[in-house]
């Protein structure tokens, strides 16, 4: 709304002062580009200002119905390719260090606040479903890359070629399927929680498969015995957050709360027990956003009892204490709800600093001048139509909820599958070339599914609307 009412003349005087200070952010594109103790701090604080405020005008996508992160998303796309018409201004984005641990930091605060606002006994519910589709969406992506997709369209590459593209295409991004549920309000529907279980089953199996084929290429053979040591890791980790983490927040809580009750420390020790959690997984083998999401799982608001309540909800308290009692009742219910979230209300904000500039870090990495070469783009759009289906295909094992919803909600690779890819470049098996064609595939998959899901999601809402209607008007 504020965007509609700016007169022109403020726009010339905005975008008049960014081309000021352009020439001499040019400048200084050598310190960034170098290690970061050569950077100049304020050419950091200059990036994040940029990248928060545009991806935040971004989000004039939810006016057309679609959620923010796509926004964003395109936000990344746009800055990472403007050097094909000579603009070079956001190039050092990508060499950034700091930026890039922001973006790692975004990913892993966003599964953390998904966790928190997730429910394990209602994902318990659902947990023979979520686990059928994981396996589904992993095992048929799998099989697909390895044995069609890489000797019928890629006969060139060597069978370990053939292995990552298989593991690459296994992966599931929970993070922006997620952000989707979350922006329309949909996380606690029995689609997001089997979403997010499978999701997370899904890095599990997918985090082993790639464990299995780096073996593979490293050595030409694997351990058996290994794999199931990587398993055995995988499940014992998810299970041991929840049972021993249930107990640690509490004894926790009790001991900080006695050094200081307030909303500060209730504030740091949240964020300190997803990140201690996140550090675990990595040290363990496992991606951090998996143990940053079983942090917020285990964490509730029992946890927080011996913490000070919200400031609003003892001055509300206070106003209504002479009052009747249905509204004392009334009140208290609502302030009840307040409390309960308090936790996602104080992690709020951080999440506003730091998950646009994780999608605008992952939107950059898309790079359209592969679209002008016909055959990749060719074998692009080929090896995209198998990512596509071979996740949707897995909504047809989640049983009485809408199919569509599940299956679209397992098809963003993201920052999962940026991480196979990398590592397979790294290992010298993925070519540059196929590389990029890899990573177009990813973002294909990134950016399609936010607006086909939430449109799936907004036409589920309307529907239950009518059918409650309708059967409130028999």
């Amino acid at each position: 709304m504020w965007l509609a009412r700016t007169p022109s003349r403020h726009w010339i005087f905005l975008i008049g002062t960014f081309a000021l200070f352009m020439p001499s952010m040019s400048c200084s594109y050598p310190t960034v580009v170098g290690s970061i103790a050569e950077s100049n701090p304020g050419t950091h604080f200059l990036w994040i200002a940029i990248i928060l405020l545009v991806a935040k005008l971004s989000n004039l996508v939810v006016r057309y119905g679609q959620p923010p992160v796509l926004g964003e998303l395109l936000v990344g796309v746009l800055f990472g390719n403007l050097s094909l018409a000579g603009f070079h201004f956001f190039e050092p984005i990508r060499q950034d260090l700091i930026i890039r641990f922001l973006a790692e930091l975004g990913v892993v605060i966003l599964l953390f606040q998904v966790g928190l606002e997730s429910n394990v006994k209602k994902m318990l519910r659902v947990g023979p479903r979520a686990f059928l589709v994981a396996w589904i969406g992993v095992l048929v992506p799998f099989f697909l890359g390895t044995a069609i997709v890489g000797p019928f369209l890629l006969p060139s590459l060597s069978f370990h070629a053939h292995l990552f593209l298989g593991a690459i295409l296994t992966a599931t991004s929970v993070g922006i399927t997620a952000r989707v549920f979350q922006d329309v309000g949909q996380l606690q529907t029995p689609e997001a929680q089997i979403v997010l279980g499978a999701a997370v089953i899904d890095d599990v199996l997918g985090l082993t498969i790639l464990a299995v084929v780096k073996a593979i290429v490293e050595s030409g053979k694997v351990s058996f015995i290994e794999i199931g040591l990587i398993t055995a890791k995988a499940v014992l980790f998810v299970s041991s957050a929840i049972i021993i983490g249930q107990t640690l927040a509490v004894t926790l809580g009790q001991l900080f709360s006695k050094i200081n009750p307030g909303i500060g420390m209730k504030f740091i020790l949240a964020v300190s027990f997803g990140l201690f959690f996140a550090y675990l997984a990595e040290s363990i083998g496992l991606a951090p956003i998996v143990g940053a999401f079983a942090a917020g799982l285990v964490l509730e608001p029992v946890h927080f009892s011996h913490f000070d309540a919200p400031t609003i909800v003892e001055d509300i308290e206070e106003s209504v204490k002479d009052a009747g009692p249905e509204l004392k009742k009334a009140v208290s219910n609502v302030l009840d709800s307040l409390s309960r979230s308090h936790i996602q209300d104080l992690i709020r904000p951080l999440s506003y600093f730091l998950v646009p500039i994780f999608f605008v870090l992952t939107g950059m990495e898309v790079r359209l001048e592969t679209l002008c070469n016909l055959p990749i783009l060719l074998l692009t759009l080929a090896v995209a139509v198998v990512a596509f289906g071979g996740k949707i295909v897995a909504g047809l094992v989640a049983g009485r909820v809408n199919k569509a919803i599940i299956g679209w909600g397992m098809v963003p690779r993201g920052e999962v599958g940026l991480i196979f890819a990398a590592m397979g470049k790294s290992m010298g098996v993925v070519s540059d070339e196929i590389f990029s064609m890899i990573v177009m595939v990813i973002m294909l998959t990134t950016i399609v599914p936010p607006p086909i899901l939430s449109f799936l999601l907004q036409r589920k809402n309307r529907l239950n609307s009518q059918s409650r209607n309708f059967l409130s008007s028999i």
